[in-house]
């Protein structure tokens, strides 16, 4: 008998939240470079891990301008997580088959440094992390 397991798809790992809007009405908006070479669609369930509190929540990812290195956490969201904090946006697939995940690092300004390779991602460390 097969079985349907939700398994990590897309992840942007150690991304700095540039911005809060605590008045927007919900979501992260997230550089659309970003999403894009993680696979992740405007509008995705994301998960959202603040490396700084521990603190976690579930939101929907909207696309901001290309190029822009934008993380900004909207509504209720930007009341858990500040500017500044070091995030891991996570998003999962359903499936009754492994998913091969698009993991991306990105570095100073939010920009892509590189896609993680499949041990980094599985072990969940990057460099002695």
């Amino acid at each position: 008998m097969a079985f349907f397991r939700v398994q990590l798809k897309s992840k942007i790992h150690d991304a700095v939240v540039t911005g809060c809007s605590p008045d927007y009405i919900g979501s992260i908006t997230i550089d659309a470079e970003l999403l894009e070479k993680a696979g992740i669609w405007e509008g995705e369930r994301v998960l959202v891990a603040d490396k700084e509190s521990g603190e976690r929540l579930e939101t929907y990812a909207i696309a901001a301008k290309p190029g822009s290195g934008i993380i900004r956490m909207n509504g209720a969201a930007a009341k858990k997580i500040h500017v500044g904090h070091r995030v891991i946006v996570m998003a999962f697939g359903i499936s009754e088959k492994r998913i091969a995940p698009k993991a991306v690092l990105v570095g100073k300004k939010n920009r892509f440094v590189r896609f993680l390779s499949k041990k980094e991602t599985r072990a969940g460390r990057l460099g002695g992390e």
